[in-house]
């Protein structure tokens, strides 16, 4: 048996909500793993802060899926000015200090990337941020700075790292140039 095409979805926040028991999916598989280790109340705590971060203005999510199973999927929405405090926003600012405010207000905050264990290594990933990240001038992300994997993924994509690597939180930020066309080749 042939698997289909591997489709991704842009989805506005109602739509996401709609369709959030296939982000939770992914959620638990991708972020089981070391070094998030999370377990069925990560999950129910990931569902709690989509039902209120489907609500933020400017929110976005892709959705990957084939053959009617998730395979991954993104969040994001545009930074607030002054930089926003709580989550993980006071580490970044512990971080980059001023540069928070300059860099990252403003710009697309991609708050979830998660690819499922089964759908890794085929340039997901990439393609959902692609997506993601369409019609924005700047974007950023953190990640663990245990997350050796995703890291070399951002770094692979182009994106910019801001923090050192003896950094509490690792921090990516990547502007659009003009005419710049995704890198990424279609999945089959």
């Amino acid at each position: 048996m042939t698997a289909g095409r591997v489709t991704l979805e842009r989805l506005t926040g109602e739509q996401t909500r709609a369709r959030a028991a296939e982000l939770m999916e992914i959620y638990g598989v991708a972020f089981s793993e070391p070094p998030w280790n999370e377990d069925g109340s990560g999950v129910a705590d990931f569902a709690r802060r989509l039902a209120t971060d489907t609500g933020r203005p400017g929110f976005v999510a892709v959705l990957a899926g084939q053959d009617g199973r998730p395979m991954g999927f993104g969040t994001a929405w545009p930074t607030r000015s002054p930089f926003p405090t709580g989550r993980a926003y006071d580490r970044v600012r512990a971080e980059l200090g001023d540069q928070a405010e300059r860099r990252l207000v403003g710009a697309l905050e991609v708050d979830e990337l998660a690819v499922g264990p089964h759908a890794r290594g085929r340039g997901l990933a990439g393609q959902i941020l692609d997506l993601l990240c369409e019609g924005a001038e700047r974007c950023w992300l953190l990640t663990s700075p245990q997350a050796l994997g995703a890291i070399r993924v951002y770094e692979r994509l182009g994106w910019e790292r801001l923090t050192g690597p003896e950094a509490k939180v690792t921090v990516f930020a990547r502007e659009r140039r003009t005419g710049q066309a995704p890198i990424h080749k279609p999945l089959i």
